[in-house]
């Protein structure tokens, strides 16, 4: 009973104080995707590269960057890098190219190779590896690719609706992903075939902006104000609700622990997903918040709109 009191007052001082993160990163531009793998964090940037930060000596040490491009006018601008991945050594990158199009290279051992250039006319939002050969590309228009890279041809295109596409989040196994759109509705689709195996819906009435997969249990940050939690066997259906437009949610590993952009100074929240309890609130965020990052469950990071990424261990 001692020690059941002495959590619950930890939780409560946590909650009712706003922390500040014990370590901030400067990188090269505003962040639009982060993975996290043996130590390392990669970031990708609106301006145009990946900034490869070594978590444990708290430091950068390198930047790969993608060729520019030239806008409308003629001008020669940063190319936007979408997504960035990484699997035995190959590192992804999603960017901008031309007439509105988008590419992907791949880096790997100091070579940035291009292996879907924007002749394929894809309107690429978000790309992943499933394993060092194969891509899963979500399209704007809410078509669904499994790419061969070897090959340089699509296994798949499925549309999976009419809506115009959000996120998607995979599951551990790379088997599943959860897809969501602006309808608000999420779809739960097999990777093999494109096909979608369930419909989650109801917590959210708008646009979901991002979205998470861990252990089983799906997070939503919802234009509504919302931040959703679905369980993927039905059993669990909730949502909370923020005070501004929930842009950025995430999962710790297990499912337990989430984390959402939750008001209009740019906290983020972290609340118990079975007993719903606030547990931390994460401030002094300076931009818009564009992703959170667990890497366990008590370490993650989150990004923003600037060159910042703040660390936090709980």
């Amino acid at each position: 009973m001692r020690s059941i009191l002495i959590t619950l007052l930890f939780l409560l001082q946590l909650n009712a104080e706003i922390l500040k993160p014990n370590f901030i990163y400067e990188g090269s531009g505003g962040v639009t995707d982060m993975v996290y793998k043996d130590a390392k964090l990669y970031a990708a940037t609106a301006e145009g590269t990946v900034d490869i930060y070594d978590t444990k000596e708290q430091r950068l040490i390198k930047t790969i960057k993608v060729p520019n491009i030239k806008d409308f006018v003629g001008d020669e601008v940063a190319s936007k890098v979408y997504s960035v991945d990484i699997v035995n050594g190959k590192i992804m990158i999603a960017s901008q190219g031309k007439m509105g199009y988008r590419r992907v290279h791949i880096y790997e051992n100091e070579k940035l190779t291009e292996v879907i250039s924007t002749e394929r006319s894809y309107t690429i939002s978000k790309a992943k590896f499933i394993d060092e050969n194969r891509l899963l590309i979500a399209l704007l228009s809410n078509e669904l690719i499994l790419y061969d890279i070897q090959n340089d041809k699509a296994l798949y295109r499925e549309q999976i609706s009419a809506s115009k596409f959000s996120n998607f989040a995979l599951n551990e196994k790379k088997d599943e992903l959860v897809l969501a759109d602006e309808s608000g509705d999420l779809e739960l689709i097999s990777v093999k075939d494109g096909k979608i195996l369930k419909q989650f819906k109801g917590q959210n009435v708008d646009n979901v902006f991002q979205l998470d997969y861990k252990n089983g249990i799906i997070i939503t940050a919802g234009q509504d104000r919302r931040t959703a939690i679905y369980s993927r066997d039905g059993a669990v259906a909730y949502y909370k609700e923020g005070s501004f437009l929930i842009y950025s949610a995430a999962l710790s590993p297990s499912g337990k622990v989430a984390a959402y952009a939750a008001d209009e100074h740019n906290n983020v929240t972290l609340f118990d997903t079975q007993s719903k309890a606030n547990i931390a609130k994460l401030g002094f965020h300076k931009a818009t918040l564009t992703n959170i990052l667990f890497i366990n469950e008590k370490e993650l990071f989150t990004a923003s709109d600037d060159n910042h990424i703040n660390y936090w261990k709980l």
